[in-house]
């Protein structure tokens, strides 16, 4: 199979059984803002790579931009800022954090890359955290490279940002989790497209750095399915050290 198709499977098992599903009391994929927040953007590969792309200036594309973590860090050698999501709240989360630096953010709601048609294109196109909600990866890169005029730049975890998660779905719900996919697959995805990007790596602090306690519990209570009345449970899994592992960030970038 090629690395796009165990890409999509691999991605497909992650999905939830519809009996754990039904019994969930809210949506489980909802993201609270702070975790894409721009001032919690860690300054690491992913804009020192924009930035010297954009050199003097230029205009930044942001994928997926949840609240501006990618993308608003880049003001002020990003002249100009379009961010794309499907959350209204996340997008203007980035148009209020582009305000406070003094830049302007076109914010565009909607799914990539069924709004690439609507989007101009930038100098320097950059996506954080996202191709993992991504099963067709290929059209979703192939738009992105379209869009930039000097490099795109993208960052993912090293492993699915799930897997963290994979004792307490066995603990709360006996249900087995698969591993994949990971970084090392979408390299390989991308050398299938003709395309082989520079790639670095680096450690970053597990989630709860970014997060209240009480937020941390109700994240993961929405994400595992659970009512109110579990949050003692997952908070005394957290303090034992369950889910606490540092994340490996890897950025991948290239030359369209």
């Amino acid at each position: 199979m090629s690395a796009a198709g165990r890409w999509t499977a691999q991605l497909e098992a992650w999905r939830i059984p519809d009996a754990i599903l039904e019994r969930a009391p809210e949506p489980p994929w909802a993201f609270p803002p702070a975790l894409f927040a721009a001032d919690q953007a860690p300054s690491g590969a992913l804009h020192r790579v924009a930035r010297e792309a954009l050199g003097g200036g230029g205009t930044v594309l942001d994928v997926g931009c949840g609240a501006g973590a990618a993308s608003v860090p880049l003001v002020p050698a990003a002249r100009a800022l379009t961010g794309v999501d499907p959350s209204p709240a996340m997008l203007a989360e980035l148009t209020r954090a582009a305000r406070a630096v003094g830049a302007e953010a076109v914010a565009v709601t909607g799914e990539w890359p069924e709004m690439a048609a609507t989007v101009a294109a930038a100098d320097v196109v950059v996506c954080r955290n996202v191709v993992y909600n991504v099963a067709a990866a290929v059209p979703f890169v192939a738009a992105l490279a379209d869009h930039a005029r000097r490099r795109v730049v993208l960052e993912l975890s090293g492993e699915h940002p799930s897997v963290p998660l994979v004792p307490l779905w066995k603990h709360f719900w006996d249900l087995d989790r698969p591993a994949g996919p990971n970084a090392e697959l979408f390299v390989a995805l991308l050398a299938e497209m003709g395309v082989h990007p520079t790639v670095e790596t680096e450690s970053r602090p597990p989630m709860k750095a970014h997060l209240d306690p009480a937020e941390h519990v109700a994240f993961l209570r929405r994400r595992l399915c659970l009512t109110a009345d579990r949050d003692d449970d997952i908070a005394a899994l957290l303090r034992a050290g369950v889910a606490d592992q540092p994340t490996t960030a890897v950025t991948v970038y290239w030359t369209p």
